[in-house]
């Protein structure tokens, strides 16, 4: 949900025109993404229970209405979520066959061993995603019995307009997780980068998924650009060597429309790989 939202919000800009890692469009996806995480922190809760108002959140409509709030010459911290309607420990797995048909898998017990708790006989412990609960009664997320919280697995897959196969991909690293998925679709989408340059591609990340986060930035985004972030008012903090496992890893196979050719990319911040059988 906050990738598509945050990509909905961008498609109301002409990226094209800036350089990928310049401030200018750094400022607006980082700005677009503020706008996700505040709406994804009020609306996704169990949807058995408080189901999200999805039609409405991702119409072109509400799309514009939060892209007006985005200034382009200034960070702003304190989003709000928005009223559409009136009133780590992570393993991702990609495969696509001859055919295009593909399987975009994703496991995770979240942080550390999950719960420590390992099923009798089964070899395998349960995940603690219920960490993502809210404890206030009044919010949609609140914690309650048979509820599933709000979390950040999203193992995906794009398709062209015909309705096949474009891409399939994941970025794992719990918040970072829509991040990368909307940094790596524009850089397949919008930029042309095959899989491996789109992972390659230094990234941002706003810390703990919070709108009004710190925006960190890795190493490969030129100085300049991060202390013109910082003249808007983004609190940055470059980010480089191991503590570069914030900006997440993914892996990403993409299948030429025409020739069936299938082209993959592994994440240069991980041990993963692309290969073929």
């Amino acid at each position: 949900m906050a990738a598509l939202l945050a990509l909905n919000i961008l498609r109301g800009f002409d990226l094209r025109r800036q350089a990928p890692l310049s401030a200018e469009r750094l400022h607006l996806e980082i700005e677009a993404m503020r706008l996700a995480f505040a709406d994804t922190g009020w609306y996704v809760a169990d949807p058995g229970t408080n189901p999200a108002p999805l039609e409405e959140l991702l119409s072109e409509e509400y799309a514009a209405s939060r892209r007006a709030l985005i200034d382009a010459r200034r960070a702003t911290l304190n989003q709000h979520h928005g009223v559409p309607v009136s009133a780590s420990d992570t393993v991702y797995l990609s495969a696509v066959d001859g055919a295009g048909n593909a399987c975009s898998f994703i496991n995770s017990n979240y942080m550390g061993f999950g719960t420590g708790i390992v099923p009798s006989g089964w070899g395998f412990s349960l995940q603690n995603r219920g960490h993502n609960f809210n404890l206030d009664h009044a919010h949609p997320n609140a914690l309650a019995p048979g509820k599933r919280p709000y979390h950040t697995i999203i193992p995906a897959l794009a398709t062209s307009l015909d309705g096949e196969l474009f891409a399939s991909f994941g970025v794992m690293g719990v918040f970072m997780q829509p991040q990368g998925h909307m940094q790596v679709v524009l850089a397949l989408a919008d930029d042309g980068l095959d899989p491996q340059a789109a992972l390659d591609r230094p990234r941002f990340c706003i810390e703990s998924g919070k709108a009004g986060g710190r925006v960190a930035l890795e190493e490969g985004i030129p100085v300049n650009v991060m202390a013109a972030l910082a003249q808007m008012g983004h609190p940055v903090a470059p980010i480089s060597g191991q503590a570069r496992a914030v900006f997440g890893r993914g892996q990403i196979i993409v299948r030429d429309p025409q020739s069936g050719v299938l082209w993959g990319g592994s994440d240069p911040r991980a041990d993963g790989c692309a290969m073929s059988l």
